[in-house]
């Protein structure tokens, strides 16, 4: 064929394609998990279980800090006045994600190149060890580099989106994509109560930890502990996942297909056909867009996660609801349970419906209004601030959730599996930078709202949860089009 024939090259690539969707290689991993899809029957209960529980060791930690943050932060007697707490401890809050920011297109690009699953063991043997460090913290700067370390070696969560996408059949990827964001979700829900009830163990509970014990001298060990034995026992147990990444040469099986279809290509020209495939990502329209909007409603969950358990633990007389690392813990707890419910039982139905950009439209818009009657809700007590500060969080974790999970679906969507890795990478970076700005400016906003109980004008806790509000509407402006495009079809 020469060169010039561009209706017989078309054909030839058409037929290179539909060939090397019927092709198999034995030594290719990500093969034969395709050909275990095609055979597969039902629901992937395995593969649920196994996304589940790798997105659970690495969620866990990410806020299992929060509810005893504002009390390490005061045993380290860093902050001159109890106002600055929330400033102080913004900024370990943010560590993680400055890390992570660095680090994540990294982590993609080397789960593109060596496969996504040593990326997910080493995430998670990176949890075991610096989760447990952070435990053992004795100052404040010990605090933020652990957790600094953490965000920058455990950089699994890009990549595991990439092998969500490619370990379920198409039909059960909304489902796919929705246990990373459910596993995510609980993780950040599960973590924090682990953090309120297990902190300060000697003092929660002195007939079994006495003072001078090991938890006794480090009060914040045990729930850090208790979390890196779990990721201990995943990442032993990734050692059996399979990898999903193709690990054959690209040029020659493109080569085998077009002249098992009667049809001789130039090198050239599926070189110039792979490059094709492979175009910056920056120019993917689709992917960027869907990046964006990722990271403006990261943003507003960061700093809604860090200053509901400061609002919630501080002072009556200072706007916040008075509640210990326990009463914290218990409506955490109780958020967990309701968005466990709601992801695995009506997210995939509602996709299948709606789809991924309404849904996060949608989820937007309910979150203003909830938001803003947190600030009425602090001025309750007995059973019902408890009941309505349980429904609202429960309501208001479901809707974060899943925003989150109509992302990664966007995200995953647009972009072909060779370049999955380093797009979840570049999404990982982007958001982690946007989240670490949030811990940092949640935590000054706060402590400046509490300053200003008396003003004329949004006092207190008012303006904290007014600004949330309004990262929240810009990110349901971005939702619409043309800002938000959605990729028809991907491989």
């Amino acid at each position: 064929m020469e060169k010039g024939s561009g209706s017989e090259y078309k054909e030839a690539l058409l037929l290179s394609n539909n060939q090397k969707k019927k092709c198999y290689y034995e030594s290719c991993p990500g093969c034969k998990v395709e050909q275990q899809k095609r055979l597969h029957r039902g629901l992937p209960i395995k593969n649920i279980i196994t996304v589940w529980i790798i997105v659970l060791a690495t969620a866990l930690p990410t806020s299992s800090l929060f509810p005893f943050l504002y009390f390490m932060v005061r045993d380290f007697e860093i902050a001159k006045r109890e106002e600055d707490i929330g400033f102080y401890a913004g900024y370990i809050g943010s560590s993680l994600m400055v890390g992570r920011a660095l680090t994540s297109v990294f982590w993609g690009m080397v789960a593109d190149r060596y496969g996504r699953k040593p990326v997910l063991v080493f995430g998670t043997m990176a949890v075991v060890v610096l989760n447990t460090l952070f435990g053992l913290s004795v100052n404040f700067w010990m605090a933020i580099i652990t957790r600094f370390l953490l965000g920058s070696l455990n950089g699994l969560l890009g990549p595991v989106k990439a092998y969500a996408a490619e370990l379920f059949h198409q039909e059960h990827q909304a489902l796919g994509m929705s246990m990373i964001s459910i596993s995510w979700g609980i993780g950040l829900v599960i973590g924090p109560s682990l953090g309120g009830f297990l902190s300060q163990p000697a003092e929660k509970y002195p007939s079994v930890f006495s003072p001078d014990s090991l938890f006794g001298r480090f009060p914040y060990l045990l729930p850090c502990l208790i979390i890196s034995l779990f990721a201990l026992v995943v990442a032993i147990g990734s050692f059996w996942i399979p990898e999903t990444l193709h690990k054959h040469d690209s040029v020659s099986e493109s080569n085998e297909a077009l002249e098992g279809a009667g049809h001789q290509v130039g090198r050239d020209e599926v070189e110039a056909a792979e490059t094709c495939s492979k175009q910056s990502l920056f120019k993917n329209w689709p992917l960027i867009s869907s990046i964006i909007v990722y990271c403006v409603f990261s943003l507003h969950d960061m700093a809604y996660t860090e200053i509901f358990s400061l609002w919630a633990e501080s002072p009556r007389r200072i706007g916040g609801l008075s509640y210990s690392s326990n009463d914290v813990g218990i409506v955490l707890a109780i958020s967990g349970f309701g968005l466990l419910v709601f992801q695995s039982c009506l997210y995939p139905f509602i996709d299948r419906n709606f789809g991924p950009r309404l849904i996060a439209r949608v989820g937007g818009v309910v979150s203003i209004p909830l938001l803003t009657s947190y600030s009425y809700i602090a001025t309750l007590s007995g059973i019902t601030l408890s009941l309505l500060l349980n429904c609202a969080s429960v309501m208001k974790n479901v809707l974060s959730v899943s925003i989150v999970t109509a992302m990664f679906m966007l995200q995953n969507k647009a972009v072909d599996q060779n370049q999955r890795g380093a797009a979840n990478g570049l999404a990982m970076t982007t958001m982690s930078i946007f989240k670490a700005i949030a811990p940092a400016g949640g935590g000054t906003l706060f402590s400046w709202a509490q300053t200003r109980q008396d003003a004329a004008i949004l006092p207190g806790s008012q303006m904290v949860f007014f600004v949330l509000n309004v990262v929240e509407a810009i990110g349901v402006l971005l939702t619409f089009k043309p800002f938000l495009v959605e990729r028809q079809s991907a491989k």
